[in-house]
């Protein structure tokens, strides 16, 4: 049970970490967008740099359903493991939601009003994901060491450069659905997002997938 748990509580940390540096960002820059951004961006990659460290020897530190697809097409999950390692990031991302606004004493329950759609955020949705994909499938190939560091660093980018501010992750867009904070998405909008996501998996296990070991 060891690396579900490590999916579960390693997605719920991380959406923890970027709901919540984006209230705190949102609270504490008097209203310069700009700033609650670079709080909420540098938050994240910190975050996600420690939980990768910490938690990728136990499942390998996924935390997003785009990046086990991509290493099941490689043959380093098997279906049941896949699946199980879905349902741990789904809930744990919405966990994370939830226990960050109990931390901000704030409605538990929410439904993001943030309206994020049009073409050219799924182009940014589309291009997003394939670079995450991609920087994490070459590292793997050749600096296993460095792929926590060059994941953080793609991810602090990526919310600067994109004009969706790099989500890359499904269970990620569903969760900040149901917050109302500044780092939510309306939930009309997050087939946009998730349509993207999963068409850049598609591309990236089409072209760039062997199936090297199945465990």
């Amino acid at each position: 049970m060891r690396p579900y748990a490590a999916e579960f509580f390693g997605t719920a940390l991380l959406l923890a970490i970027v709901a919540g540096s984006g209230i705190m960002g949102e609270t504490l820059s008097n209203g310069n967008a700009a700033v609650a951004l670079l709080g909420n961006s540098i938050a994240t990659g910190a975050g996600l740099y420690v939980l990768i460290v910490l938690l990728g020897p136990i499942s390998g530190a996924h935390f997003n359903p785009v990046v086990s697809l991509m290493f099941w097409k490689l043959g380093h999950l098997d279906l049941k493991k896949l699946l199980s390692y879905l349902v741990c990031q789904f809930t744990g991302a919405i966990a994370g939601i939830w226990v960050t606004h109990f931390m901000f004493g704030l409605t538990i329950l929410q439904e993001s009003a943030k309206v994020r759609t049009g073409v050219g955020i799924w182009a940014s949705e589309l291009i997003s994901t394939l670079v995450l994909l991609s920087v994490i499938r070459i590292g793997d190939q050749g600096s296993k060491d460095k792929v926590p560091m060059l994941v953080a660093l793609t991810v602090v980018a990526g919310y600067w450069f994109t004009s969706s501010t790099f989500f890359a992750n499904p269970a990620v867009a569903i969760a900040r659905s149901m917050t109302n904070t500044f780092v939510g998405i309306s939930p009309a909008d997050v087939f946009g997002f998730v349509g993207a996501e999963l068409l850049a998996v598609l591309i990236i296990c089409l072209f760039f997938c062997q199936k090297t070991l199945r465990k």
